[in-house]
Parts: C-alpha cells; sequence; structure tokens
C-alpha cells in the first residue's frame, strides 16, 4: 500500500501547552485529584484501558498507574472492581488490558481473529480443550495447575509449557473462558457465561465490519494516548492489520468524519498529531487556565501517559527505557525505576523496592534529570509523594539505601526518609 498523506493540522500548540494537555488528560494535572472506588471506573472509562503486567516489585503496573491519579487508593479497589463487582474485565487491549465489562461485544473481531489462528481443531491445545472446559463446569474456577498433565508444547515466549496452560491461554483469548480470580499472578480461570452477564454476552457486535472495528480501535486508542502520534509501534499495539498505510488511512477518514482534530506541536512542525474532538474542553481548559499547584507523583512504567515514548522525549524532554528486561550489566538505571513527575515536569527517576513480609519500602537509588535545582517547593511536594506512596503501599517503615544515604548531595532525602520513616512508626 502506497503512503497515505495525512491531513493539514487545523490547530497549533506550543510544547507546554501540549505537556500540560496530557498530564490533564490523563488527570495528572495534578496528580491523586480523584477519590474513591468508582473513580477507578471514571479513569478506564476515559481512557479506555489500563495496562496489566504482573511484575510486582511495588504494586502491579495497574495499581501504580491508579495510585497516582486516586488519593485514596488501595490495590483492594481494582481486585473488588475486577472479581467481585465484575464491572471490570481482564482481556487484551493494548496487551494485556483492563477495561470495562461493557466493552466486551466490541472485541468480537478480535476474538475470530483468534479463533482463525490459533482456534483450529488440529491445533494440540485446542484437541483437549473440551476436556479443560468440562473440569471448569464440574469443578469450578481452576488454573493450569489443578490440571494435570506431563505433556508439553513449544509455546508463544521461546519456550515449552504444559499443555493445559496453553489451551487456557487460547480458550482465554477466544472469550470462552475468563479470570475469575488471581492468586498473586496466577490467574484462576471460569466459564466466561458464569462471569459475564447475559445481556453483555448476547449483545451483537456494535462493529459490522473488520474496517469498522479497526476505526473504532484506532479512535479508542487515541483516547487512550491523549496525543496520537501515527508513527511508531508500541502505542498501536494489538491491533488487528493495522500497519502504517492503514492506520494513516483511518485516522484521515476519522479527521474527515470529525471525530479526531489534525493538530501541530511547537518545534514539531514536519509532524501531525492527532486528538479527538471531544478532547478540545480539556484543550481550552489548559490554555485558559492557570496551573495548578505543583505536586509530585510517582508514575507506573506502563502507564498510559508512558505509551509512547518518542512523545515523551519530544514534548518532556523525558528519555525514558524501562530496563526490566535487560541484563542487570547493561542497565543505565535499575530494574524497575519510576519516573518523578513534577508540575508539567519529569524531575527525577526512583528506584523502590518493596518487602512484603517486612512491609519496608527501600528507596534503592536516585537520579535527578539534567537541569532540575532543587528548591523548598519541590522538597514539600516530594515529601508528600513520598508519605502517599508509602501510605498506599501500607508501608510499616521507609529506609534509603547505603549507596544513596553515603552520598552528602542527597542530605535532603535523607532527612526525608527519617522524617517519614519517624511518622510512619509513629
Amino acid at each position: 500500500m502506497k503512503r497515505v498523506d495525512l491531513p493539514e493540522p487545523t490547530l497549533a500548540i506550543s510544547r507546554r501547552d501540549a505537556r500540560r494537555f496530557l498530564l490533564a488528560h490523563h488527570r495528572l494535572w495534578p496528580p491523586r485529584r480523584l477519590k474513591g472506588k468508582e473513580s477507578v471506573l471514571d479513569y478506564i472509562r476515559h481512557v479506555n484501558c489500563i495496562q496489566y503486567d504482573p511484575v510486582n516489585v511495588v504494586g502491579r503496573n495497574p495499581d501504580l498507574t491508579l495510585q497516582s491519579r486516586i488519593i485514596d487508593y488501595r490495590p483492594e479497589y481494582l481486585d473488588q472492581l475486577l472479581y467481585a463487582d465484575r464491572k471490570l474485565l481482564d482481556g487484551f487491549d493494548k496487551v494485556q488490558s483492563i477495561y470495562l465489562v461493557s466493552d466486551w461485544p466490541y472485541f468480537s473481531h478480535f476474538r475470530t481473529r483468534t479463533r482463525e489462528k490459533h482456534g483450529r481443531p488440529d491445533n494440540p491445545p485446542m484437541q483437549i480443550a473440551a476436556q479443560v472446559k468440562d473440569a471448569i463446569q464440574q469443578r469450578g474456577p481452576l488454573s493450569s495447575l489443578d490440571l494435570k498433565s506431563d505433556d508439553t508444547i513449544d509455546w508463544w515466549w521461546g519456550v515449552k509449557t504444559r499443555l493445559p496452560r496453553a489451551s487456557l491461554e487460547i480458550l482465554y483469548l477466544l472469550g470462552e473462558v475468563g479470570i475469575h480470580h488471581r492468586v498473586n499472578t496466577r490467574r484462576v480461570f471460569d466459564l466466561i457465561e458464569r462471569l459475564l452477564p447475559e445481556d453483555v454476552l448476547s449483545a451483537p457486535d456494535p462493529n459490522e465490519s473488520l474496517a469498522d472495528y479497526q476505526a473504532w480501535h484506532v479512535l479508542r486508542r487515541v483516547a487512550g494516548l491523549g496525543i496520537a502520534n501515527p508513527a511508531g509501534t508500541d502505542h498501536w499495539l494489538e491491533m488487528l492489520d493495522l500497519k502504517s498505510a492503514r492506520r494513516r488511512e483511518i485516522l484521515k477518514d476519522l479527521v474527515k468524519n470529525g471525530d479526531l482534530i489534525a493538530i501541530q506541536i511547537e518545534s514539531l512542525q514536519d509532524r501531525t498529531f492527532f486528538i479527538r474532538r471531544q478532547d478540545l474542553k480539556t484543550l481550552k481548559y489548559v490554555l485558559n487556565s492557570r496551573a495548578p499547584k505543583a505536586r509530585a507523583a510517582f508514575i507506573a512504567p506502563l502507564d498510559n501517559l508512558m505509551w509512547d515514548r518518542d512523545m515523551l522525549r519530544w514534548v518532556f524532554d523525558f528519555d525514558y527505557i524501562w530496563e526490566i528486561y535487560k541484563p542487570a550489566d547493561q542497565r543505565r538505571y535499575g530494574y524497575y525505576v519510576l519516573p518523578v513527575l513534577y508540575g508539567d515536569r519529569f524531575i527525577a527517576r526512583v528506584d523502590p523496592a518493596f518487602d512484603k513480609k517486612s512491609r519496608i519500602l527501600t528507596i534503592q537509588d536516585w537520579w535527578w534529570e539534567t537541569g532540575v535545582k532543587l528548591n523548598g517547593k519541590i522538597e514539600r511536594a516530594l515529601l508528600d509523594a513520598f508519605s502517599a506512596f508509602a501510605d498506599y503501599m501500607s508501608a510499616n517503615r521507609i529506609l534509603l539505601s547505603e549507596k544513596v544515604s553515603s552520598d552528602g548531595a542527597f542530605a535532603w532525602l535523607v532527612n526525608l526518609v527519617v522524617h517519614l520513616d519517624s511518622k510512619i512508626r509513629n
């Protein structure tokens, strides 16, 4: 397919306004202004999905995403909405994601495509699928460990896996089973008809054709991003048959239909970006309002704001690489480093760790971004951010690693941690 020309931008904004719009869109302008379990639903409804990742160093990615927005957030909020209230669903959107149960019918084309690729009767995991479903029917929710078999198969992540696990994985993608609950990172599955209401399961697919589904998914992803960059890959993951040319074609059509607006960002005049028309009110608010009091927050590595790393560089001057999959000797920072937001800029990176038995939160390392000058306002904002984070973790203590505390340049951090630790223990 030949290159598709994008529409000419009809709106130009500064990099500062782009930063502030993105933060306002993602409910981080300022952070932690939402409250209560219902605000979890409100935020996910706004951005359509948040990314799930099972790694739990200082909370799972969705928990980290939500704690930076919700002042009283606890992981129990999310678990209740997923596995008790059944208002949210574990599924696939931007890879593994969490979204509203009401969105289930819209992903029919994804499930159909999965069946075409992996649901063939001769596929070994499908050969035992009926047996797996019957076991769940008879015994109730089961994990792969509850299904005994020594048979293995070469699987998607490049290692052999047990056949029952592979079968459950495909049944999950087909929408025949869903996650009943999790035991730490282990998924316990149940039949989908026992998890979702009948009106959702029987609802017709709102997208009549694959083209309709693609357009719907592109528009949905723009909501998840705030400002959409047509180039790149990671922020467009898990979208059916959407190579660059097809994606540009859909973006062009969505502008023509009035769903999107093409914009230009200062110093990036050679690029065209997109926002939803309905988000113009947020942009107008940013343009016409005074900046709120600057506050600080720790941001999840896979936060919606972090999906487009090019956008972070262009608009925030922040170059972030999640180094979790790098060998230790190749990491510049650390295994699970969180960006530190202050006002409308990223000012630092923090490497935290949490011991679940002792409930000790340890600050293993800290790095300032170039040009940041510590002052009283930043110190107070960081004190509030650390305090909120320790509260979210239900930490009994907060400590500083020796390699940080031995550096006199970080006396402010030593004093902060000592103050917080004393406050927590008392």
